[in-house]
């Protein structure tokens, strides 16, 4: 059986979650890099292993599959000994897949386009953009503070704490500050603290966007069919 590989670029939230599950659960595997800034990820070729053309992207001894959160359910799923990261009782599984839809539909979606659009195509920081980064804060922090538990769903670590997690590195690249959001600040401090090894993992990809933000990359040869690049 061969290990599992995961296409990803090292600086992609997404895929960071990803790497923290792999990380996580022990499981063997191999790293593609994709070329993101040569548009490989664009190409027919990849397009045959995900035809979203975007990271991360997993081929599990032939078994493909995109698309980060299912990957983080799949991962948990078959890998792991135990069923602390991802319970198998209804209601506990139900919160950590509303971390992970509240990550996807708000969290980061706010946080991608006021930090990531930015470095990386023709987008601009704007009032709006902030604001709506503040909304997902502001959520977070109530959801924490009513929950009264260490992580994003629980007192145990889950798979929707890596996607979280992936999504708060983002703010902390640009110097965003959490002070205005004490729970938020406490549980994104709490990780690194009983997770070194896990975080000591997606640590390099936050400094790499912290670099890209003080000095983004030439994209403007890349075609992209959604996104305009900077010229």
């Amino acid at each position: 059986m061969a290990p599992l590989k995961l296409y990803s670029v090292s600086d992609s939230p997404p895929t960071l979650a990803v790497r923290l599950a792999l990380k996580a659960l022990d499981i063997s595997h191999s790293l593609v890099d994709i070329d993101f800034a040569a548009g490989e990820h664009l190409t027919d070729d990849y397009a045959k292993k995900n035809p979203q053309r975007e990271v991360p992207c997993i081929d599990d001894d032939g078994f493909l599959l995109s698309e980060s959160i299912a990957i983080l359910q799949y991962l948990a799923d078959k890998y792991s000994k135990t069923d602390s990261i991802y319970p198998k009782d209804p209601q506990k599984r139900a919160l950590v897949n509303h971390r992970l839809a509240f990550n996807l539909s708000t969290y980061y979606r706010y946080i991608s386009e006021y930090v990531m659009a930015p470095i990386f195509f023709a987008y601009e920081r704007t009032p709006l953009g902030l604001k709506k980064v503040n909304i997902g804060l502001n959520v977070f922090n109530t959801i924490l503070e009513r929950q009264g538990t260490k992580y994003a769903a629980g007192d145990q670590v889950t798979i929707a704490d890596f996607a979280l997690v992936s999504a708060t590195l983002c703010l902390e690249a640009i110097g965003f500050g959490l002070e205005s959001y004490p729970r938020v600040s406490q549980w994104y401090s709490n990780f690194k603290k009983d997770f070194p090894a896990l975080w000591a993992e997606v640590e390099p990809g936050m400094k790499e966007i912290q670099e890209f933000d003080k000095n983004p990359p030439d994209l403007s040869a890349l075609s992209h069919p959604l996104h305009p690049t900077k010229k």
